[in-house]
């Protein structure tokens, strides 16, 4: 027994780390093709043989094209996610923002280039969207702040890549070369994800395909339980006791989807839960759009005004990993508060004429606060919700959040086209982090009324064994099921 528990154990390992991994993948080109258009844009502004003419505010309405597609992506994913399931929508988003990236650099005109620049958010706001609902069911318990911060680390890590390619292929290439390397996943993420990406066996239970999920949770090593927001454990099958969730229909079934989130004790958290998001999007992308921009007009040169944008994602990633690792200790609501509070004050130092140094630190810090903190907020939400809703719920998040983000690059090029001074477009940002806090705050603690007690846990391999009557030979189902290849996982 103590054998079959530490198999059981070493293959959940193995089966969270691909997991982790091809998440982690996925959002660093996501994070890379939605930062990789603020190092050009200086560029493309000054030299109108690449696109066409082009003003500071054309510039700002064409970074918001690609969150406009987020959103439509973020909501489409939550609209489909909880049906269609994770592992499919990670597949198929990969192929969709690799071709959308591709076709982008090869654009002539700012029409095709904005309409491209949409059609390539949609995949990735879909992803951005799966990757929270995969981390949450397959991520340990006690541990899903700091997983989901590793996973949507990858986002910042992504714009640290596009700022670091920017300025070491500066000589080497032009903008297009820059959004060619946007493709890569097509043929070396999409391979890996195919093959090693399984389905999440408690998105398979909880469509009620009993018998495959205690297959597939055999051979991933994945228990059949879910997590709390707040650390206790309940199993899904707890769903149908008799005691109901608060998120059920006037038939005794638990909601799903959207159709949850705007049930019970839901619906304002989800409202407060948008706002954050719309707060932390609106800084990301205001200052990955416009900070190389206004720190230019300060009299910093190209290499050193990208080098701002660098260390702005820097600390996105490294504040938000640390910054985790608090939230699973003290709960994120508070965390998230604090993280905003000091992009509140990193952005008012930035109004000040420090020295190089210190605004590099302090840009460092305002990453914390901006997209380490929705590094943050993902993981909060993603924890919040049950898995009928999961999908649902982060898609929420990320689809009104790029509401926000696609108002930053606007306010941005609304500010600098008016010659508005720099100073003013930091204090604005300063407010909408700040605000960010405040909405924060307000998210009251929430336990998922699934049911009071915990079933007990048990481990994957000896599941198998408590399959319905009628079901077959269970155990020998599942030893079937390991030799399968990477084709059957749970499709």
């Amino acid at each position: 027994m103590n054998a079959l528990s530490a198999s059981t154990d070493a293959t959940r390992k193995k089966t969270i780390r691909w997991v982790m991994a091809i998440a982690a993948a996925a959002l660093l080109f996501d994070g890379y093709d939605l930062v990789v258009y603020g190092t050009v844009v200086s560029s493309l502004l000054r030299d109108p043989t690449q696109l066409g003419a082009l003003d500071a505010a054309q510039a700002g309405a064409l970074g918001s094209y690609a969150l406009m597609g987020v959103m439509v992506g973020a909501l489409t994913a939550g609209a489909v996610g909880d049906f269609l399931g994770r592992r499919k929508l990670m597949l198929i988003n990969i192929v969709w923002f690799s071709l959308g990236m591709a076709f982008t650099s090869m654009a002539t005109s700012v029409p095709v280039f904005g309409l491209l620049r949409f059609l390539t958010g949609i995949g990735v706001g879909a992803l951005v969207a799966t990757a929270g609902a995969v981390v949450a069911e397959f991520a340990p318990a006690g541990k899903r702040n700091f997983y989901n911060a590793i996973v949507y680390s990858g986002v910042p890590a992504g714009g640290l890549l596009a700022s670091l390619l920017a300025i070491v292929l500066g000589g080497v290439t032009d903008w297009r070369g820059l959004f060619l390397i946007g493709a890569l996943p097509l043929v070396i993420l999409f391979p890996l994800a195919y093959l090693k990406l399984p389905e999440s066996p408690r998105w398979i239970l909880a469509r009620g395909r009993t018998e495959q999920a205690l297959l597939l949770s055999m051979k991933t090593g994945i228990p059949l339980e879910d997590g709390e927001s707040d650390g206790a454990a309940v199993s899904i099958a707890s769903r149908a006791s008799a005691n109901p969730p608060a998120a059920v229909s006037k038939d005794g079934r638990p909601f799903a989807g959207f159709a949850a989130l705007a049930s019970g004790n839901y619906r304002t958290p989800t409202i407060l839960l948008g706002l954050m998001s719309f707060c932390g999007l609106l800084l990301t992308y205001g200052l990955n759009t416009w900070l190389p921009e206004i720190m230019g007009q300060h009299g910093y040169g190209k290499t050193y005004s990208l080098t701002f944008l660098l260390a702005l994602n820097a600390g996105a990633v490294i504040g938000g990993l640390v910054a985790s690792r608090s939230a699973d200790r003290f709960g994120p609501r508070a965390v998230v508060a604090t993280t905003f509070v000091i992009a509140t004050a990193a952005l008012i130092l930035l109004t000040f004429e420090f020295p190089f140094p210190v605004l590099l630190i302090a840009v460092a810090f305002a990453g914390v606060g901006s997209l380490g903190t929705q590094v943050l907020v993902y993981g909060f939400v993603s924890n919040y919700y049950p898995t009928p809703a999961r999908a649902a719920g982060v898609a929420w998040c990320a689809g009104f959040g790029r509401l926000g983000g696609i108002v930053g690059p606007l306010v941005g090029g609304f500010l600098i086209s008016a010659h508005a001074p720099s100073n003013v477009a930091f204090v604005v940002f300063a407010a909408v982090a700040l605000a960010g806090g405040l909405v924060t705050v307000f998210v009251r603690r929430h336990r998922t009324a699934l049911a009071e007690e915990p079933a007990p846990a048990y481990p994957a391999a000896e599941a198998a064994t408590t399959a319905p009557a009628g079901s077959g030979d269970s155990r020998d189902a599942g030893q079937e099921a390991v030799r399968q290849g990477p084709g059957h996982w749970g499709l």
